[in-house]
């Protein structure tokens, strides 16, 4: 299994722990903050965005060193929390290092690269962008296929940006092993009580897309909705206490451009 490979050192690796390929730990992400710290904008209506036509002229380089850097590095002989914070921000900046190349687009979804096989694709996500470790991955693999089931975290949702209004916000900082459980924590409260993960419309009941998604993987709608209330206000808890279905998935695919209103 591909998360296997990548998550657990090989017997060779375990007597071959000195190689030139591969960078020694600890992987440093400061140079994905101050990228995200120089181009991503919080906003009052609680979504950030980001200056892409200002990062494509002045950040795409020094993005791309970053991502070359952790291609170079390997997340098998890291620690778990080590692992996790490695693979969502290669997640986010090959996301962005995918926009940017394209700049101006309406939407990722619109990024239409091919799978390994060729078929064309609705958006990026099923090609093959990054390599690491010797094996060739694309954005779904990293999502599906070692950060859900690897961790079985339900905070890893917030953290990887689609780059899309509707998604959980891309931070204006990298995730780091130091402060991944107080991020992860606050990225989840941040959407769940954002209008993007709830809104009450009268009687109507409308949730984020991720949720009808994800509900098996949560075990459920009623682990969906004590999921919600978990990381809900008092004043949310109480709402969610009456909910018996959702009336509504929604999800709002427009790139999260400052360009943009």
């Amino acid at each position: 299994m591909l998360s296997g490979i990548l998550l657990v050192p090989s017997a060779q690796d375990q007597t071959n722990r000195a190689s030139p390929v591969l960078a020694a730990l600890p992987v440093s992400h400061s140079v994905l903050t101050s990228l995200l710290r120089d181009y991503v904008r919080p906003r009052p209506d609680g979504i950030n965005r980001v200056e892409f036509a200002q990062f494509k002229v002045a950040g795409r380089s020094r993005l791309k060193s970053y991502i070359d850097s952790l291609e170079r590095s390997a997340p098998s002989r890291m620690p778990s929390q080590a692992q996790i914070a490695f693979w969502i921000n290669l997640y986010n900046a090959k996301s962005l290092q995918i926009v940017l190349e394209r700049y101006p687009v309406a939407t990722i979804r619109d990024i239409r690269l091919p799978d390994p096989t060729g078929k064309p694709a609705d958006g990026p996500w099923k090609a093959n962008v990054v390599t690491v470790e010797g094996r060739a991955l694309s954005l779904d693999d990293i999502d599906t296929r070692i950060l859900r089931p690897q961790f079985r975290d339900p905070r890893i949702y917030y953290a990887l940006s689609c780059m899309a209004l509707g998604c959980p916000n891309l931070q204006p900082e990298a995730y780091t092993p130091e402060r991944l459980d107080h991020q992860l924590d606050a990225a989840a409260k941040a959407f769940v009580n954002h209008p993007r993960g709830i809104t009450f419309k009268g009687d109507r009941i409308e949730a984020s897309h991720i949720y009808q998604r994800h509900e098996a993987e949560f075990g459920g709608f009623n682990s969906v909705m004590a999921h919600l209330s978990h990381y809900a206000t008092p004043e949310l808890r109480r709402q969610l206490a009456r909910v018996k279905k959702i009336d509504a998935y929604v999800f709002d695919w427009r790139l999260i451009d400052a360009a943009r209103r």
